[in-house]
């Protein structure tokens, strides 16, 4: 099968681009307007950037009226997120997160999540969630134009959160106390629980 991308409905793309780009982690991003109201929402376009300077991105897609969601608007107004890694353990109640609810009322109080003030940054965390990075908008990049166009958010790390039952041994990440949500296509996940290593070349001897 060849297919044209730019020749398919906005729809049908970002179908195929979430089918094969897989799996992609998940940032749970809260937010606070103008006025202090919290917003909490899931995106599985998220990555890290660098390490020098400590940046992540991720990208929440226009809704289908082409206009921005309410992190973005948000965004704009007070420039500071969390980014929260998403455990299986909290995939129901991120998933809740994905509905839309009128602006400026919160998920935290409609799904019955429990929120933590930040060390660093004036939006709340998830107070279950693994991981956390408190972080400050660097940039915002509008990308097309219209329903299902995107604002690819890049954001300074400023601290980082990380639960200490989620840690080996040596004090290292393990994937499996993790257990973090990735996203397939349609409405499928996976989580970090199956694994295998390979060694890079550029590290043997």
């Amino acid at each position: 099968m060849e297919l044209d991308l730019r020749a398919l409905p906005a729809r049908d793309a970002y179908n195929w681009l979430s089918s094969l780009i897989t799996p992609r982690p998940i940032a749970w991003v809260s937010t606070i307007d103008a006025d202090g109201r919290s917003n909490l929402a899931p995106f599985s376009f998220f990555n890290g950037v660098t390490a020098s300077p400590p940046t992540l991105l991720f990208v929440p897609v226009n809704l289908r009226d082409g206009s921005k969601k309410d992190t973005v608007l948000n965004l704009e107004s007070v420039p500071e997120c969390v980014v929260h890694i998403v455990p299986r353990a909290l995939a129901d109640q991120m998933n809740a997160c994905a509905a839309r609810l009128p602006h400026g009322e919160s998920e935290f109080a409609a799904f019955g999540i429990e929120a933590t003030p930040s060390r660093l940054v004036r939006p709340p965390r998830v107070a279950a969630a693994p991981a956390a990075f408190e972080c400050r908008v660097r940039q915002i990049v509008p990308v097309g134009d219209g329903p299902l166009a995107a604002q690819v958010v890049i954001a300074d790390i400023l601290h980082l959160h990380v639960r200490d039952d989620v840690l080996g041994p040596a004090g290292e990440v393990d994937p499996a106390r993790l257990d973090a949500v990735g996203r397939l296509g349609g409405e499928a996940y996976a989580t970090t629980r199956d694994r295998f290593e390979l060694e890079r070349p550029d590290r043997r001897r």
